[in-house]
């Protein structure tokens, strides 16, 4: 029985965790719209996403105690996405805003810090968790590079009204110091521990809840 309720508990976190980690990450590349508040909302995407693969990576990675686990677990993450925007590709939204899978390089930093530490969980939260934070917003520089010209996209898929919160009031020219990059792989190498430690308590309480 045991065995079947742990499997079947791993299944449905396969589901919950994936898919919401997906849903959060799903307008990762949409700051390219932003014009005025692109590098705020590339800080804030960035550590969004660093935040969600390390939480589900880590769970997955001490879930089965398998490194590479995490890659596993970002090319869930990655499909997701790419069905997800398929779908809004045939709603004329344009597919080439986040079509590069930014998140299996960090999540195979994740597995070698697990695999490489003899699967130290101390070492996968502290190690790992900074080299997520660390390399995730390096990787997403690639989004940049492969997106279509913002004002390009602009003029062909207009948006006639923006919502309050989202009118620039005035242009964010140099707002970070123009180093969004640094800045947001400041903020992510700190968080991203914390994270993963929440992804590894995760398993935790899965066993416990499944013990109980």
């Amino acid at each position: 029985l045991m065995v079947w309720l742990r499997r079947c508990t791993h299944y449905l976190f396969i589901v919950v965790v994936a898919v919401n980690s997906t849903l959060l990450t799903i307008n990762a590349g949409d700051y390219i719209f932003y014009t005025d508040w692109a590098w705020t909302s590339f800080v804030v995407f960035s550590i969004s996403q660093t935040l969600m693969l390390t939480v589900g990576a880590c769970y997955y990675l001490t879930f089965t105690g398998v490194p590479g686990t995490a890659t596993y677990y970002a090319l869930i993450m990655t499909v997701y996405t790419w069905i997800a925007k398929g779908a809004w590709f045939a709603l004329g939204y344009p597919y080439d805003f986040i079509v590069t899978p930014v998140w299996l390089p960090s999540a195979m930093l994740l597995d070698l810090a697990y695999w490489a530490t003899k699967k130290n969980k101390h070492s996968l939260i502290l190690f790992g968790g900074v080299l997520v934070g660390m390399s995730l917003p390096l990787f997403n520089v690639v989004n940049l590079i492969t997106v279509a010209d913002p004002l390009e996209t602009a003029f062909k898929y207009p948006r006639p009204t923006l919502p309050p919160y989202m009118t620039p009031i005035e242009p964010q020219v140099g707002k970070f110091y123009n180093s969004p990059v640094a800045l947001g792989a400041g903020a992510g190498a700190v968080l991203a521990c914390t994270f993963a430690a929440l992804g590894c308590k995760l398993t935790t309480w899965t066993y416990r809840w499944m013990a109980a």
